[in-house]
């Protein structure tokens, strides 16, 4: 069945090259474009795509508030492309709130002339978008629509009390817990770590797909919502209960052995390997570099995202004696990375989403 696409850019020249990438896979088909937000929900609600790929910074609607009209008036997977800055950062974890499925890093800013280089990387999220599950994406109810009643994003981001962080002494550890995430993930995220305890014995390494500038704001608003301490990994960072490191976007990630002061202790190693899964960070690498100094310590989760990445290591983890937790089909947005550990039989336990965190608890 073909993926019938709507293609939204306030650029003619991104809009004709997103197209062409998108009509050269015969499984796509791009049915029309629209040049800004409010002519895009308009589009949307007459022509029912399967998913749309929608530009951040547009005139007359902008992209994010065009996401909170479609999420609310007409609910279809969409897929964000986004500059690399800061601020386009920001603005794609504040999509995800709203419901993006998934998001397109433009490779050299608004007219990226050259993204015919992630050409492929277009196609393939689009395809996996086709077949996400909307209703698992846990987008905001109050979105745009009703901004003059509820409060935005923002505003609401602003009222959250920043949980009160204990700081106990941060031990070094010998139990890790290690989380694969991808697409759907950093939503996912957000209803893992901030319930997990303050005094949790474990140290936490978490490995969610993303590019380059887009783990650090990530790293920051999970680190608001919880008590334990969270913060993107650098080179060097120790292993310490109660303190989560993510992998920082286009590094690998993995934990090596270095003596300090005559002492043998574990930190974070970053490298711009190549590409494993074709991508970079990878969650192989991590559970890779786990076993030889964790063994049977380990627990890993593999929550939403598309692709196999985290098999083969969870393989490794579990004949070392680790244990794993696969988040379960229904509350997935795409059931790939999951499904992959569910069906070679290395899943201790399938649970829903809502109670990963508790789960983690008791096995740990």
């Amino acid at each position: 069945m073909t993926i019938r696409v709507l293609v939204v850019d306030d650029s003619a020249l991104m809009r004709k090259i997103i197209s062409d990438i998108l009509n050269s896979d015969p499984e796509i088909k791009v049915i029309d474009t629209a040049r800004n937000g409010q002519v895009a929900v308009e589009k949307v609600e007459q022509l029912r795509p399967d998913v749309v790929t929608l530009d951040h910074e547009m005139p007359v609607l902008d992209g994010l508030h065009a996401l909170g009209y479609i999420m609310s008036e007409c609910p279809t997977p969409v897929i964000m492309l986004t500059a690399t800055d800061e601020k386009g950062a920001e603005l794609t974890l504040n999509a995800f709130e709203y419901g993006a499925v998934d998001f397109i890093q433009k490779p050299s800013g608004t007219i990226s002339r050259d993204i015919e280089q992630i050409a492929e990387e277009i196609r393939t999220k689009v395809k996996a978008a086709a077949k996400a599950q909307l209703k698992n994406l846990h987008f905001m109810e109050d979105c745009v629509v009703c901004s003059e009643k509820r409060k935005t994003f923002s505003e609401r981001e602003k009222a959250i009390s920043t949980p009160v962080k204990s700081n106990p002494r941060r031990v070094m550890t010998k139990k890790i817990l290690a989380i694969g995430s991808s697409t759907g993930g950093p939503r996912a995220l957000e209803k893992v770590i901030p319930k997990l305890p303050h005094d949790l014995k474990a140290a936490v390494l978490v490995v969610q797909h993303m590019p380059a500038g887009f783990t650090a704001s990530l790293s920051q608003r999970l680190n608001a919502q919880s008590e334990l301490e969270v913060r993107e990994a650098k080179d060097g960072d120790l292993i310490r209960e109660g303190v989560v490191l993510i992998a920082p976007g286009d590094y690998h990630m993995e934990v090596v052995q270095k003596m300090i002061d005559g002492k043998t202790v574990e930190v974070i190693s970053l490298n711009k390997g190549p590409r494993e899964q074709g991508v970079r960070p990878c969650v192989n690498v991590l559970f890779r570099s786990l076993v030889p100094i964790y063994g049977a310590n380990i627990l890993t989760v593999i929550l939403t995202g598309m692709g196999m990445d985290g098999a083969e290591g969870v393989d490794l983890i579990k004949k070392a004696g680790g244990k794993s937790i696969a988040e379960d089909e229904k509350s997935c947005v795409v059931y790939g990375m999951p499904k992959a550990i569910v069906d070679r039989g290395l899943a201790d336990r399938v649970v829903p989403l809502e109670t990963v965190a508790a789960t983690i608890q008791q096995i740990i």
